[in-house]
């Protein structure tokens, strides 16, 4: 089995079995117990590696509404003149 055709399947039926989700915890394990049900062939390496997978497409995608990005606005007020 193509793992990344599986991802990208996965991926693109996310809308449909997260409706509503947006918190991440909640939507990865959503993303192992589909994985977990319907491909239970696959090893745990895999299933992990597809789950991250199908993550990365959906930040990528802003499927959570916002743009995850660790210290984004850090900088912020860098640059600002005290008075």
């Amino acid at each position: 089995m193509d793992l990344r055709l599986l991802i990208e399947e996965i991926a693109s039926q996310a809308e449909e079995f997260l409706a509503g989700t947006s918190d991440r915890a909640k939507a990865r394990a959503g993303i192992a117990e589909l994985l977990a049900a319907d491909y239970s062939g696959l090893d745990p390496a895999s299933r992990k590696n597809a789950t991250e997978g199908v993550m990365a497409i959906l930040e990528d995608e802003d499927f959570f509404g916002v743009q995850f990005a660790s210290g984004a606005f850090d900088d912020e007020s860098e640059g600002e003149d005290e008075a």
